[in-house]
């Protein structure tokens, strides 16, 4: 979860809170609520073994393929979040108000913060690299024909980033591990480019329309406020804090004592965005067993900090209002570009055997809404907002680190096939869309430029 907004920020500062306990909250959740919780900042898993992937139609063989895909698991992008707990802990421990749990607690955070100043902030961390170089594995597994083909016609291999430093370095690394696995490959691989319109787009010129609804739209802000402004986030940022300063302490931040390091809000943030990224910092802990953090959150109060994060990132990101579509219509030159890549190839203008692209949750989740993939077809009201009751949206799903989506084009004779991988899932295009057989997972492409209306 990304610290909070202004609009947040003031719809969370104008509550009255009473002073209370805090509330005990539900340890025992599902596993996959659990992984909710950690939000985009979940770790990549596959989502399909590749031995069940459905075979092409007789006689069609690859000829093409083409990715985008967010960079690995990183490290934090600052400081901010330790420095700001640890500020809290360092008065606590001075009085004597650390529970047995907090006691642990400052020493593991100085060490993951130690940890992320190491590899550097913002940038891959060893999980993130070992993710990204099992995707660049699998793709060449997935399609052996394609890359000896490729090999053999001496067809180039693209590679475009974002142009910023962790999407950069994904992409060279996925390129250098293709190229290991291999190396005839590496001849054909191309230097690495940056393309900021094609894939940093929320911050480029076709993004400016975007830019000033994250900044100016009211309902926006209205929605944000209302939903994280909840009695319920005190109550869990009170039990969050619990875990780690006595009662009295606690009520000292309650009552705005530090306001000057932190709210109670923002302290028990900072607790949960540490929990959120130390299994990204997985391989950097000692003996690489975890950070255990964890253990100063319960499941539940996880749970409710991870809905919030995904709050903001289904709103600012994601479907978002029904009837808009602001917040992913500038993903459009993204789409264009996957369609004009297998354009080039049917036309015989390319000698590209495959499109290399790297990118950011802000790109893959707009995308993943234009797209209408599963978990992102359904946008909300301000009547009735966006929860995890009603609404599939999750962002651990739909753009956890490394997430990517892939199309795997087949040709026969002149008739060109294509195959989406989300997340390395086979998975069906949207709604609309007409497979070349029922429960088929390939689409003749003239049936896709149809249905995404191209032509």
């Amino acid at each position: 979860m990304r610290r909070l907004t202004p609009a947040l920020a003031l719809g969370l500062a104008t509550l009255v809170v009473a002073p209370s306990a805090a509330q005990a909250t539900d340890h025992r959740l599902p596993r996959a609520a659990v992984r909710d919780s950690f939000g985009t900042k979940a770790s990549y898993v596959p989502q399909q073994n590749a031995r069940t992937y459905q075979r092409p139609p007789a006689g069609f063989v690859p000829v093409f393929t083409e990715n985008v895909s967010r960079h690995g698991s990183r490290a934090a992008t600052d400081s901010e979040d330790g420095d700001l707990i640890l500020a809290l802990w360092d008065k606590a421990q001075d009085e004597g108000q650390l529970t047995r749990a907090g006691r642990e607690f400052g020493p593991k955070v100085r060490a993951l913060l130690d940890a992320m100043s190491k590899v550097g902030y913002g940038n891959l961390s060893g999980r993130g690299k070992q993710e990204i170089e099992g995707t660049a594995v699998r793709m060449e597994q997935r399609l052996p024909g394609l890359f000896r083909q490729i090999a053999k016609d001496g067809d180039k291999i693209d590679v475009v980033s974002s142009g910023q430093g962790r999407a950069v370095d994904s992409g060279n690394l996925f390129a250098a591990t293709l190229g290991n696995t291999d190396p005839a490959l590496k001849p054909l691989i191309g230097p690495a480019r940056a393309d900021a319109n094609l894939l940093y787009f929320h911050k480029a010129a076709g993004g400016a329309a975007y830019r000033d609804y994250i900044d100016n739209d009211q309902r926006l802000a209205d929605t944000l406020k209302s939903l994280a402004g909840r009695p319920k986030t005190h109550r869990a940022a009170r039990s969050v804090l619990s875990e780690l300063f006595t009662p009295a302490f606690v009520q000292r931040i309650t009552d705005g004592e530090f306001a000057s390091i932190g709210t109670e809000v923002q302290a028990a943030q900072a607790v949960f965005n540490l929990y959120a990224i130390a299994p990204a910092m997985s391989e950097e802990s000692p003996g690489g067993k975890g950070w255990g953090m964890e253990r100063y959150i319960s499941r539940g109060d996880a749970a409710w900090f991870g809905y919030l994060s995904d709050v903001e990132d289904f709103y600012e990101k994601g479907p978002g209002f029904a009837g808009s579509d602001i917040t992913y219509k500038m993903a459009d030159v993204l789409l264009d570009d996957f369609f004009q890549q297998v354009e080039a190839k049917r036309a015989g203008t390319s000698d590209l055997g495959a499109e290399l692209r790297f990118t950011h949750a802000e790109e893959i989740i707009p995308l993943a809404a234009l797209m209408k993939l599963p978990g992102s077809t359904q946008g909300v009201t301000a009547e009735k907002p966006y929860t995890y009751a009603d609404n599939t949206w999750r962002g651990a799903s739909v753009a956890p680190m490394a997430s990517n989506i892939q199309w795997d084009v087949f040709r026969k004779g002149s008739t060109y096939l294509v195959r989406m991988l989300y997340n390395e899932k086979e998975t069906p295009f949207k709604t609309g869309c007409r497979p070349v057989a029922k429960g088929s997972k390939f689409y003749d492409f003239n049936e896709l430029e149809r249905c995404f209306k191209r032509s």
